[in-house]
């Protein structure tokens, strides 16, 4: 796997919530970066990472500068990434999956730092198939909160509360009965 290796996951929706368990079951070392700290126990104890830290704390940042080897940005929200870019180690990779509509960052970091920045959205059939056998051997679940399709209108107004933790799932097979 990738032991010995460090990964910065940005944001602990369900996107980081997912990331943070793929480190963990690759080997990596993993940091939770979130701008509060409301999910650090969720990070620490149910996630199992290593390290949490407050992204808007410019002390927790400094602290570990240049100390990742890969970040992974699932932040949907716009944000700048040079706050982020400074954790990365020479060489290091940000891989972006959050798509949020508009990303600020300085080239120069980039350049001096040879740092890598990736995308990616959906994998082909062979990749999708070859991650959910991952996740069924490693026991890797996302955490949901099951609704059913009459609770759409109220989870959508505690998405824009941001009063979600995860994810929400519709209860497609009960809602039909």
């Amino acid at each position: 796997m990738c032991l010995g290796k460090r990964l910065g996951v940005i944001g602990l929706g369900g996107l980081g919530f997912m990331a943070a368990k793929f480190g963990k079951a690759w080997g990596l070392d993993v940091t939770v970066l979130s701008t509060t700290a409301a999910k650090k126990d969720d990070a620490l104890n149910l996630l199992a990472a290593d390290n949490f830290v407050v992204s808007t704390d410019e002390q927790q940042m400094k602290g570990i500068e240049k100390s990742l080897d890969f970040l992974i940005d699932t932040a949907s929200a716009t944000h700048s990434l040079d706050p982020y870019l400074d954790l990365l180690k020479p060489s290091g990779i940000i891989v972006i999956v959050g798509a949020p509509s508009e990303m600020k960052f300085t080239p120069n970091t980039i350049i001096m730092g040879m740092i890598t920045i990736a995308g990616s959205a959906v994998a082909g059939v062979d990749d999708t198939q070859e991650m959910l056998e991952f996740c069924a051997a490693q026991k890797i679940y996302p955490l949901i909160e099951k609704i059913p399709m009459q609770y759409i209108n109220e989870a959508f107004e505690r998405i824009l509360k941001k009063d979600i933790k995860y994810r929400f799932v519709i209860d497609i097979e009960n809602t039909l009965k």
